[in-house]
């Protein structure tokens, strides 16, 4: 009977096994689910650490929605204190991978930089592998249209907008700025523009993935990627076309609005920053950056600078409120 018995539940255990493994394998979804998990507690823990940074008198508007219909079409405002004349504002794409993450997460962080004088912005999309490329990037035009549709009622500049975005949000944020930047982009991967480049001041961005397809497919970082690009784009080949159609370095012009990037020195995508880095510069468009030494100590992981309770993590929210300071002006 015993002998049975054991039979039984290793029958059971290889049968289970074999179809978590299947399921691994036909689809990005147990994957992706695993990524969302594991990202919300980070998320969790980042926007606790600087609560108590978070100051007083900065209003909120929560669940408003850019594209009525839309659930996932929701971003929350936060204003300064004592704003009589409009402001600029910085609209903020979040991370996670393209498969997780929320407005949410940066309610905190957002309220620390609108009391630096701007009107901040929280925007959501619909995640992968929901939506897939180009979705986000069509949601984040459409509520760029919203925002400047609705300018004095928020009290901003729409003559002063500037993108902002962390990680997966930063890839978005800057291949946003090609489609508001380059007509012809724009009407290559059939988004609309939300927003003229004129009215677009500059960017903000951290930690992004720029261009998967110089990325490096090898080792335990690899299949974090094979995971996202697989739940986003629709494949697991990162030599496919449409790898290289979601890709932001390789298609810059000079007409790409002036940037901030910074990244970690121990975050897998640093070399993505320094290459967007370089290819700008390159066509002569406006580029500050902040990067940190290969031996700066303790080292910087992605996400570094939303952790306000650090010195790098000062840093990057100083440099990055100079440069929005300098361009909107």
């Amino acid at each position: 009977m015993l002998r049975k018995l054991v039979l039984v539940l290793v029958g059971a255990v290889v049968v289970i096994g074999t179809g978590a493994y299947v399921a691994f394998q036909i689809s990005p979804w147990p994957s992706a689910l695993m990524i969302r998990y594991a990202f919300h507690r980070g998320a969790i823990a980042a926007a606790d650490s600087i609560a108590p940074l978070v100051p007083k008198g900065v209003s909120m508007q929560r669940d408003l929605s850019y594209a009525p219909g839309n659930r996932d079409a929701l971003f929350d405002v936060f204003t300064p204190a004592n704003v009589h004349t409009p402001v600029p504002a910085v609209v903020w794409v979040h991370g996670g991978g393209f498969v997780a993450g929320s407005r949410s997460d940066l309610s905190n962080y957002l309220q620390i930089l609108a009391a630096r004088g701007f009107v901040t912005f929280a925007i959501d999309y619909t995640l992968a592998p929901t939506a897939r490329f180009p979705t986000p990037v069509r949601q984040a035009n459409t509520a760029l249209a919203y925002i400047i549709a609705n300018a004095q009622r928020f009290n901003i500049d729409p003559q002063r907008i500037f993108l902002a975005g962390d990680s997966a949000g930063a890839q978005i944020a800057a291949q946003s700025a090609l489609v508001i930047s380059d007509p012809d982009y724009a009407r290559r991967i059939g988004v609309e523009p939300g927003m003229s480049r004129e009215s677009l001041r500059g960017l903000v961005l951290f930690c992004g993935p720029y261009d998967p397809t110089s990325l490096n497919f090898e080792g335990s970082f690899a299949d974090f990627m094979r995971t996202v690009i697989w739940s986003y784009i629709g494949t697991r080949d990162p030599r496919d076309a449409r790898v290289r159609q979601m890709s932001v370095t390789p298609h810059v012009t000079a007409v790409y609005p002036p940037t901030f990037i910074s990244v970690g020195n121990a975050d897998p995508l640093a070399p993505q920053s320094v290459a967007l880095a370089n290819a700008l510069r390159v066509k002569g468009v406006e580029v500050d950056t902040l990067f940190f030494r290969d031996d700066y100590d303790p080292p910087l992981d992605h996400e570094y600078q939303l952790l306000l309770t650090t010195d790098a993590g000062r840093l990057a929210l100083e440099r990055s409120v100079a440069f929005l300071t300098a361009r909107s002006k």
